[in-house]
């Protein structure tokens, strides 16, 4: 029996600063179970030790979800298993989040914790995020590792609603330049339980 993730996400959220409602405790720890229930039969993270799986799922968004304003639309491309933005969702369930996820099994298990957890309100789309770009619909675009930080921020500005904001998550390297977006924000921190540096900055897209 898999050992339970709680105790790990508990201790990151107190590290960086977070507290956990009794509410987002239970879906949290639900996600996380099903996590570990699936990825004993199924490849969906690449963690190797419960603390990474952890980091990897939580530690990104618990850094991100206070700066979101009330209510945003919040599109995360190639979410995999959920990180951010399914993170996002369940840290701040006032957010309108849509998951992008090509890949089937991704899907499947992203549809089952929701169903677990109650939130018919996220959406979950089986496509790549390329096929969205200049829908414009969001006011926050994040992704972690699914294209160079370059090639994400220019998909983001095609997501995002004029004056919208792109996060790109970076380990360790420059935020890219584009013509179309200006960094307004720029955060440096570690994940709380294996000390990865990460870098995190948000750029305001023109109109």
């Amino acid at each position: 029996m898999p050992a339970k993730l709680m105790p790990l996400c508990d201790r990151a959220a107190t590290q960086l600063g977070a507290e956990l409602s009794p509410a987002v405790r239970r879906s949290l720890e639900t996600w996380l179970d099903r996590l570990q229930e699936w990825n004993a039969r199924i490849d969906l993270t690449a963690a190797r030790s419960d603390e990474e799986l952890v980091d990897l799922t939580v530690a990104d968004a618990l850094v991100l979800a206070p700066s979101f304003p009330p209510g945003a639309r919040v599109i995360d491309v190639g979410t995999g298993a959920g990180a951010p933005g399914l993170a996002l969702a369940l840290l701040r369930d006032d957010l309108r989040v849509t998951l992008v996820e090509p890949t089937g099994k991704r899907v499947s298990f992203l549809r089952t914790v929701l169903g677990a957890v109650g939130r018919s309100d996220v959406v979950v789309e089986r496509t790549r995020g390329e096929a969205l770009a200049g829908r414009r619909s969001w006011d926050i675009a994040t992704s972690r590792a699914t294209l160079p930080p370059a090639a994400w921020l220019d998909l983001g500005t095609k997501l995002v609603v004029p004056g919208g904001r792109v996060w790109v998550l970076l380990a360790g390297s420059v935020p890219p330049a584009h013509p179309d977006a200006s960094i307004d924000d720029d955060r440096s921190y570690r994940w709380p339980l294996t000390g990865v540096e990460r870098r995190a900055a948000s750029y305001r897209i023109a109109g």
